[in-house]
């Protein structure tokens, strides 16, 4: 048995992956802390970890960014994104250390294995010389030859003027994270360290061991991904709810449907129902089929009447959804969009930003699902969409390709059995 402890930034596309793995380990009989927020605590310790809150790093409710964080709005686009950078990732970062140093003085660990975003994780990890890994819930897409820059979601170029172009746009995206890897070498300094040679792309992973959600195929063709990053496919675990998450009560209507299935998410950040909901409902209105919507646990009822095949529910199964579904429409959130392809589901995708746009134009390349290429789409674009999906057999015989893969890289299992490998090695 070993020690481990791990970390995971308290937003739900975050600790329910890193829960997964947590309770695997658990399961072989290790001593599994977790260092989290407080919303997130009981989640941990139901599947037998022990849960170490957040103390000097200023815990937050994802709910209400701003309460804790002021200049976080529910504002979208690229300024909101470079806030929360700084102000969430960066900014708590050196109390982060403060409390994982402050741990393993009280009861030292044998392994440390952090969410990336948790950058805390990096620094006491550098503090005490100790093995790391990074568990990463998030899509591993560094930036690489011949692809352009990530974060713009633009698929790689063709010919001697697409190479000129991601030229220019790599140029001119190193320029602009240059600000924010000055930002962490001061953020550095703050937690106790010295300056490094690191970038702004390579200081959330660790540089011994990687585990990460995903597949190489969901990614453009590339060559230089490092021999330390290991694929595992979707990070979730369907049997680890406590209890079992409820059927809602018109679940008979899914169940019975002879018209196609289509199940509309807006994931669990961005939750403006105007974005994504309410335009997919309007737009699929009158189709032949049944719309299924999953609100998730920060968006308020809907307000008024529903057309009538739809059907709504806060949170519904997917072990029990995604078998029945043709298509989903979604905003690209990395663990849906995951667990749909791992159901062999073809997506319509909405990504606005942070990763998703990146997630919506690989997979729109590949060919599993149609990218918007915003994440405020009108009712047409969506029901044209939804209409392409289900009459093209091409995309689900793609998203049933990339699910194959998922589904063979072993998911939480192999995510445990890397881990349990780098504790060997490390002692």
């Amino acid at each position: 048995m070993a020690s481990i402890m791990m970390t995971a930034m308290p937003f739900a596309g975050h600790a329910r992956p890193i829960r997964a793995v947590a309770g695997e380990l658990v399961r072989r009989g290790h001593d599994v802390r977790v260092y989290t927020g407080r919303s997130y605590t009981d989640a941990f310790a139901d599947v037998g970890a022990r849960p170490v809150a957040w103390e000097a790093a200023p815990d937050f409710d994802e709910r209400d960014y701003a309460v804790t964080f002021p200049r976080m709005q529910e504002a979208k686009g690229f300024r909101q994104v470079l806030v929360n950078l700084e102000d969430l990732f960066l900014g708590t970062a050196p109390a982060q250390t403060t409390d994982l140093l402050a741990a393993h003085d009280a009861e030292p660990w044998d392994l440390l294995a952090g969410d990336p975003m948790a950058l805390g994780t990096r620094f006491a990890a550098e503090h005490l010389g100790s093995p790391w890994a990074t568990v990463s819930p998030i899509a591993y897409w560094p930036p690489g030859k011949g692809i352009p820059p990530t974060g713009l979601g633009l698929p790689p170029a063709r010919g001697p003027l697409g190479r000129m172009r991601d030229a220019v746009l790599g140029a001119g995206s190193r320029a602009g994270t240059a600000t924010l890897t000055r930002r962490y070498q001061r953020t550095r300094r703050l937690a106790g360290l010295a300056s490094d040679a690191a970038t702004f792309d390579s200081i959330w992973y660790s540089p011994q061991l990687v585990v990460s959600a995903g597949s190489r195929g969901l990614d453009y063709p590339r060559s230089d991904i490092p021999a330390h990053v290991r694929f595992v496919g979707d990070l979730t675990d369907d049997g680890l709810s406590t209890p079992p998450a409820a059927l809602p009560e018109w679940w008979d209507d899914v169940a019975r449907s002879e018209a196609p299935v289509v199940h509309v998410t807006q994931g669990t950040a961005n939750v403006d129902p105007t974005d994504l909901v309410l335009p997919a409902l309007e737009a699929l209105a009158d189709e032949e089929v049944l719309v299924v919507v999953g609100l998730g646990h920060r968006t308020a009822p809907l307000a008024g009447p529903l057309p009538p095949n739809a059907r709504v529910a806060p949170m519904v199964p997917y072990p029990a959804l995604l078998p029945l579904t043709s298509v989903m429409v979604t905003n690209g959130g990395y663990g849906g969009v995951l667990q749909a392809l791992r159901h062999d589901v073809p997506l319509v995708i909405a990504g606005g930003d942070l990763d998703k746009p990146e997630i919506a134009a690989r997979l729109g390349w590949h060919g599993a699902a149609v990218n918007l290429r915003t994440g405020t789409p009108r009712p047409d674009r969506i029901r044209a969409a939804c209409r392409e999906v289900t009459s093209d057999p091409r995309y689900r015989a793609t998203a049933a390709r990339l699910g194959a893969e998922l589904r063979g890289l072993g998911g939480t299992r192999a995510a445990a059995d890397h881990l349990e490998a780098h504790l060997t090695a490390a002692h």
